[in-house]
């Protein structure tokens, strides 16, 4: 469970802290609309890869000791997990992987946490563009 509350806060702070500084550049960026769309979206995705691979170095780190549990379905290889990370994070969940032991409280948050997360940035990113966008007919 501490490995999981770690992976979540870092995930947290680290959105927050993104998020706050991208506001904080979007501003820069007033008569740049394209850049600022663009500078948006990528910053958006990056957090969110940053996140799935810290949940994922998380997964390959607990399940170096066996007493953590077990995945069956995919190799133990480091890119597997980031693999499994990502389709737990985006709640697409991956078929044909079986996670067992106390590793699936990993599992479970991450995918609660990402569908928090991705929303905050589809959250963050309707509003950035409403500020800048204004409604030409008014």
């Amino acid at each position: 469970m501490l490995a999981t509350a770690v992976a979540v806060c870092l995930c947290v702070l680290l959105h927050y802290e993104t998020l706050s500084w991208m506001s904080r550049w979007l501003m820069r960026l007033r008569q740049q609309k394209r850049r600022r769309v663009l500078f948006c979206i990528f910053g958006v995705l990056s957090v969110h890869i940053a996140e799935i691979w810290i949940f994922g170095l998380t997964f390959a780190a607990l399940l170096l000791w066996p007493e953590f549990g077990s995945v069956q379905g995919i190799s133990g290889n480091v890119l597997d997990h980031i693999y499994m990370s990502a389709m737990t994070f985006t709640t697409v969940g991956v078929g044909g992987v079986v996670v067992s032991g106390p590793v699936r409280f990993l599992s479970g948050t991450e995918a609660l946490s990402g569908l928090v997360l991705i929303t905050w940035s589809a959250s963050f990113t309707y509003l950035e563009m409403q500020r800048f966008w204004p409604d030409r007919e008014r």
